[in-house]
């Protein structure tokens, strides 16, 4: 089973103007992020996928690999689907192109429950969260179902707590009150070739988030959890937080 991993990236940022050539560390960020992926021995190859040719040279010059993409689409799985449309893959995993801490192993963790359930269509992560990252709208917070499937995506800091209980009971043991979701998509390829043909939805587009449309449409989407890895970037004022972590680990703390 070929195993895929596409990185979409686009120039243009409203928070965040040319994010993905942004200097993390000494390297582009989109450098970082096609590095981190590209040690997942599970990944049979990885690609980024942009609209702008500086992103494409910027890829190459490290030594790895970038196709252009329409500068039209209006979300990443669009971009992504046309980068996955051109090449012979069964799954394809899409991680975002802020994530310049994802690690090998979650990867590998978001593709082993494609593979295992065969009910859903497409996966995901999630980590433990505190109230101060669940109040926080630029943190994307999941609830699961007793079987580990999102049963809504949100902004907002869901659930609602009424008790000081911290954790709830689910079919498999404890779960933390708030998971943040974590920027990492498996898809079976023929699912996200045909998604990305599906409308937008009222909730997807009242949340800005794509997953929902998966959810409105009655798609199941499995969601693992596992520790956090680090943050993403957002803004500039991020990538001092991830260049701490990055220099910590360089020194072996």
């Amino acid at each position: 089973m070929q195993i895929a991993a596409i990185i979409p990236a686009r120039y243009a940022s409203t928070r965040f103007p040319g994010k993905p050539l942004a200097t993390i560390a000494g390297y582009p960020m989109i450098v970082r992020v096609y590095q981190q992926v590209s040690l997942t021995e599970i990944v049979d190859f990885t690609i980024v996928a942009t609209d702008d040719l500086r992103i494409v040279r910027a890829v190459e010059e490290y030594g790895g690999e970038a196709v252009m993409t329409s500068s039209s689409h209006s979300s990443g799985t669009d971009r992504l689907a046309e980068a996955a449309a051109g090449v012979e893959a069964d799954i394809i995993v899409n991680v975002q192109g802020d994530e310049p801490l994802i690690k090998p192993e979650m990867i590998a963790q978001a593709v082993t429950i494609l593979q295992q359930d065969k009910e859903i269509k497409m996966a995901t992560l999630a980590a433990p969260a505190g109230p101060k990252i669940a109040r926080d709208p630029d943190r994307v917070k999941v609830v699961l179902d007793q079987q580990n499937r999102a049963l809504y995506f949100s902004r907002a800091a869901i659930p609602a707590t009424r008790s000081n209980n911290c954790q709830r009971e689910s079919g498999s043991g404890k779960q933390p009150e708030f998971l943040q979701h974590i920027g990492l998509y498996v898809y079976q390829r023929e699912f996200l070739l045909t998604f990305s043909g599906l409308q937008p939805t009222p909730l997807e587009k009242r949340e800005s988030l794509e997953q929902l449309r998966a959810l409105e449409n009655g798609y199941k989407i499995g969601v693992g959890i596992c520790r956090h890895h680090g943050p993403g970037v957002d803004r500039p004022e991020d990538i001092a937080a991830v260049e701490e972590i990055i220099f910590q680990k360089e020194k072996g703390e």
